[in-house]
């Protein structure tokens, strides 16, 4: 058998029927370099000018609530409107559009402008937990909704327009490209074996454990095998449910405390606040039952060496196939040994 550690070699995504280059001779020790720390300035726990912060005016002249803990509302400057002008465009077979409607909603994790969610009390992402929770439902029981997209995109790197911490829920009439071939994977697994193929997989890596992050009782994290980007990680309850409103109590605080333990590892990895995309997928809306759907959460960070050397898909990634130079389970082994502290509490000065 040929050694994957050492060799170049493609890895197959069975989520999304993919293929993954991984070239692990050209960075045998990618974290051997510099490591530049974060030097931003602190952020005030209140800033006057920030449109999302407790009291303050947005741009179209709302107020927003002084809340204490989490703050929902429609976005100011929605990529998808309720309602529309319905209709399709055909020409030739080839030229195709149809309208588009749905609902963008923007979540405040936390009235304080400057927390991100591993400076956050686990209670207090356990209350965001249940706020995702509430907006799926709530959204999905739309009937003119077929989808419901929970993310966060964290850091300017990653397109973030405030750092006041928050993240957005998308929802729409049509399942988007990724979770429609997610689901598309997922029932022909489940139509031959009986079973999700995230269980069977995580039961594969239930083995050895090699690219398991962190653990709990209900969840686990972990770098999947296929990860393309370089520290990528996969958050997977135990137990296959469909989507959020089926998790137990339990299961919800362990998802808090599973989110807060990773991100804490992700802040640790460079010392700084670590940029990233995540989110959730899950079921249709569409009141059909998805026995194959596994619930899972992805993370999609785009940093490789240190705070200011970022994995870019280009050249052959945008013309040909993703590819990465670190192994996962490289990049889990990393993740694995940081401590579960974050690095901005554990050099605080004692008091």
């Amino acid at each position: 058998m040929f050694d994957f550690t050492q060799q170049p070699h493609r890895r197959f995504n069975p989520l999304l029927d993919e293929w993954v280059l991984v070239s692990p001779h050209r960075a045998k020790r990618p974290w051997q370099g510099q490591q530049e720390k974060d030097e931003a300035e602190a952020r005030p726990a209140y800033d006057p000018t920030c449109y999302l912060c407790p009291g303050n005016t947005r741009t179209n002249g709302d107020v927003n609530p002084k809340y204490d803990h989490q703050f929902v509302f429609d976005n100011d400057f929605a990529a998808l409107l309720p309602e529309g002008e319905t209709g399709t465009f055909e020409e030739g077979g080839l030229l195709r559009a149809e309208a588009e409607t749905g609902h963008c909603r923007v979540i405040c994790f936390s009235p304080r402008h400057d927390l991100t969610l591993p400076e956050m009390p686990v209670a207090e992402i356990r209350r965001v937990v249940d706020v995702w929770t509430d907006e799926f439902r709530t959204l999905g029981a739309d009937p003119n909704i077929n989808y419901v997209q929970i993310f966060e995109n964290k850091g300017f790197v990653m397109g973030c327009s405030n750092p006041h911490p928050h993240g957005q829920i998308w929802s729409e009439r049509t399942v988007p490209d990724l979770p429609a071939r997610e689901a598309r994977a997922q029932k022909a697994y489940f139509a031959k074996n009986g079973r999700t193929l995230l269980a069977d997989y995580l039961a594969l890596e239930e083995k050895t454990k090699t690219r398991f992050v962190v653990e709990n009782d209900t969840w686990v994290v972990l770098v999947p095998f296929w990860a393309v980007w370089p520290f990528e990680t996969l958050v997977l309850p135990r137990r296959a449910v469909q989507d959020l409103t089926q998790l137990s109590e339990q299961e919800r605080d362990g998802l808090a405390d599973i989110l807060s333990q990773l991100t804490i590892k992700y802040d640790n990895l460079f010392e700084i606040s670590f940029p990233y995309s995540a989110g959730f997928h899950q079921r249709p809306t569409d009141g059909h039952d998805y026995p194959e759907w596994h619930l899972h959460m992805h993370f999609l960070p785009p940093l490789l060496r240190s705070a200011t050397v970022k994995k870019f898909m280009v050249g052959y990634e945008l013309l040909a196939n993703a590819q990465r130079d670190i192994t996962p389970e490289q990049a889990a082994e990393r993740l694995r040994a940081l401590p579960a502290v974050h690095y901005k509490a554990a050099s605080a000065p004692a008091r």
